[in-house]
């Protein structure tokens, strides 16, 4: 393995990633909110199910080992143009893209304005729908300050929230990119934009939440919908027999 990056900003900002060699075609993996790629998803990758390709696990601009610029945006679609930096700087077309929560919701801006880098998107439990603030784990709760009062002292507060995984990453994000991130993701509304891909496109979430919202209209269009038994929100670790299993038979033989 080894550790890339390349410059996002005109300021000098630099986006990074892991890569392990292989065969194509590449596999990249996005992280979701306050997340690292590696921490999330190296072991799973590593299972037979799914290693041997060419794979990038890469650290969103203002998360893990990226760099945390603080006059950045952190829009959706400032994050999907800056992964689209990191792809193009690392020669990658037509890539598998396998990305968790909000790096799923952003993955759905990267194929719709990068189509050439993007041939078959997997989403985990990502966020396709707007969600109203709330004192609680996760992009709503932290929503629910102003960015002065989350670099303050919300921070502090979300990280007694969550739990030790997530919160071993979170340490590692630049608060404002946490807050601004978070804000945006709240008010993502991803489902139709999923909906018109003109690629191939699976969704997995826990089986324990129940029947998807709108998954009429999400399979309608060919999304394909997996429900995962024995998880919850951070499926490839809390069932990595059942995410390689689904995920390996997604992509074999493409």
């Amino acid at each position: 393995m080894i550790v890339r990056d390349a410059q996002a900003l005109p300021d000098g900002s630099r986006i990074r990633w892991a890569e392990v060699a292989g065969r194509q075609p590449v596999r990249v993996y996005v992280h979701g909110l306050g997340a690292a790629a590696a921490p999330y998803f190296l072991q799973v990758a590593s299972r037979p199910e799914l290693a041997g390709h060419r794979s990038l696990f890469v650290d969103l601009l203002g998360f893990g080992t990226s760099d945390r610029p603080t006059a950045f945006g952190y829009t959706l679609e400032e994050h999907a143009d800056a992964l689209a930096t990191a792809l193009r700087a690392a020669d990658v077309r037509a890539a598998q893209v396998v990305a968790h929560s909000m790096g799923g919701t952003i993955a759905v801006h990267l194929a719709e304005r990068h189509p050439e880098l993007v041939a078959e998107l997997v989403l985990v439990d990502a966020n396709l729908d707007p969600t109203e603030p709330a004192l609680r784990p996760g992009s709503s709760g932290i929503a629910t300050y102003t960015e002065e009062e989350f670099v303050r002292h919300g921070w502090d507060e979300t990280l007694t929230r969550v739990g030790p995984h997530w919160a071993a990453t979170m340490r590692l994000a630049g608060r404002e990119a946490l807050h601004r991130s978070a804000v945006h993701l709240a008010r993502a509304d991803v489902r139709e934009r999923l909906r018109r891909l003109p690629i191939p496109r699976a969704y997995l979430y826990p089986e324990a939440d129940g029947q998807l919202g709108g998954a009429a209209g999400l399979a309608a269009s060919g999304v394909r919908l997996i429900a995962v038994p024995d998880t919850g929100h951070n499926i490839m670790i809390d069932n990595v027999d059942g995410f390689a299993r689904e995920v390996g038979g997604l992509l074999a033989g493409r």
